[in-house]
């Protein structure tokens, strides 16, 4: 009954639910900044705020690496756009 019902009624929700989760996460700055403590624990985001050196700016390097960093998230969200608006309308479409 779940798979057979449940699951196909829920899966446009759970993929944009899960989408969603990992964009705000990839974005989330403050929190990781505040925790972290080693370069190892470092996220993306922090990392790059962190690239500036003592004497001078490298902008040259921040921003390939910021092109890099957002590379991700924008490539799964082309590829699963039909899903993510599918979820979003899911209950808000009346037919």
């Amino acid at each position: 009954m779940f798979r057979a019902i449940l699951l196909p009624l829920l899966a446009p929700g759970l993929g944009s639910t899960a989408l969603l989760a990992f964009l705000f996460s990839w974005n989330e700055f403050l929190f990781a900044y505040t925790f972290t403590a080693t370069e190892k624990s470092r996220t993306v985001p922090v990392a790059l705020a962190l690239f500036p050196g003592v004497y001078e700016v490298p902008w040259g390097d921040i921003a390939a690496a910021s092109m890099l960093v957002s590379l991700p998230p924008v490539l799964i969200v082309l590829v699963l756009q039909r899903h993510l608006i599918r979820g979003l309308l899911a209950g808000a479409v009346r037919e």
